[in-house]
């Protein structure tokens, strides 16, 4: 897999969050400008590549109705199916990238990316201090460049491990 980075063009991946649809609800229905790699899905969630990883395996994960408060938006039991499957889908990726940490975190607002969804980000082993944490998540620091034949190639991977996780 290339590691190169490149840089984000911040102000249009701003103005698309921004004023376009949700991308998780356009995906979800099937928009190919919203296409990305699943690598887990049920009745009611979908994980997937991140378009613009900073990590290698970087996966999102989100319910599938469109839902954008993490705590008010969700009764407890589809919190914790939520929950099951988020656990599931990030030791799936570990099980396929043995990372030497995995970040798990919410992102957006009701301003850009209002869809509830969680990021799964495996730390590669020997990346510097000062490069880990929200440094290693931020997408001012670049993105990697992935060939889609390699996303597609991680994701079959990463559907295995997710299946053998979490059914399926």
């Amino acid at each position: 897999m290339s590691a190169d980075r490149h840089p984000m063009d911040l102000d249009a991946y701003e103005f698309r969050t921004r004023s376009g649809p949700c991308f998780v609800c356009a995906f979800v229905a099937g928009d190919p400008e919203f296409a990305h790699e699943a690598v887990y899905e049920d009745e009611e969630h979908i994980a997937f590549l991140d378009r613009w990883p900073t990590l290698p395996g970087k996966v999102l994960v989100a319910p599938k109705r469109h839902v954008e408060h993490v705590v008010r938006d969700l009764d407890e039991p589809a919190y914790l199916r939520l929950m099951r499957v988020l656990r599931g889908v990030a030791l799936g990726v570990e099980d396929v990238l043995a990372p030497e940490r995995t970040y798990l975190l919410s992102l957006g607002s009701r301003q850009g990316n209002a869809h509830l969804h969680w990021h799964v980000a495996p730390l590669p082993e020997g990346v510097p201090y000062r490069e880990q944490q929200f440094h290693a998540l931020m997408t001012e620091n670049g993105v990697l460049s992935m060939s889609s034949e390699e996303s597609a190639e991680l994701a079959a991977r990463l559907r295995r491990a997710c299946a053998a996780r979490l059914g399926g």
